[in-house]
């Protein structure tokens, strides 16, 4: 990390945007360990192209992404390049907790907005609604599957206090993070998420 840049903090269970220009780093970190951050990317000008988890994955031929690689829009087009990752497991798979999400798994009748209201919220401006929003990049968060049956479960992030990931981004994007909203992914200890932009 870079410690003459600022630190912007995301409040726990809540989201924020950022506009990046090509060659612009963003390092996404967890400040109090074991908290998920969804992140979902959009081009600029053009908010069409959107970071895709079923390129990303398909052209790294492994689940679980790194150091070295590289996330791709729906156009096979780079959109970041993860540069540096001290935590080394994230999730591509699951889309971001919603009002639906806290219904069906929770049991919970309150109607929270979770990851994906908090990310049309802030998303609104650039006028990309709840329809757009894809599957997240979901950063710190620890999916396990069983090779055998395919089942899957949401286990507590392996982050630690100060874990952090470095992405390049590979053109100018508008980006969401979140600090997530979904008990399962942070241990039910709803915490904040920081973030930096290198220019």
């Amino acid at each position: 990390m870079n410690a003459d840049t600022a630190t912007v903090r995301i409040p726990p269970c809540s989201a924020r945007t950022v506009e990046l220009s090509l060659g612009h780093e963003l390092v996404i970190i967890d400040p109090e360990g074991q908290q998920v951050s969804d992140l979902v990317a959009f081009g600029r000008p053009d908010s069409a192209e959107y970071l895709s988890s079923g390129r990303s994955l398909d052209y790294a031929s492994r689940l679980w992404l790194t150091t070295g690689d590289v996330l791709y829009s729906n156009r096979s087009r780079p959109m970041f390049t993860i540069l540096e990752d001290t935590c080394g497991r994230h999730d591509f798979t699951l889309t971001p907790c919603s009002k639906d999400t806290f219904k069906l798994i929770y049991g919970e009748s309150e109607g929270r907005p979770g990851c994906e209201g908090n990310l049309v919220s802030v998303l609104a401006p650039y006028g990309i609604g709840v329809d757009r929003i894809p599957v997240a990049f979901n950063v710190f968060m620890h999916v396990e599957i069983d090779a055998t049956t395919g089942e899957f479960r949401v286990r507590p992030p392996r982050s630690n206090a100060g874990d952090f990931v470095r992405l390049r981004a590979e053109m100018p994007l508008v980006v969401a993070m979140t600090a997530c909203s979904a008990g399962q992914s942070n241990n039910f200890r709803y915490k904040p998420i920081d973030f930096q932009v290198v220019r």
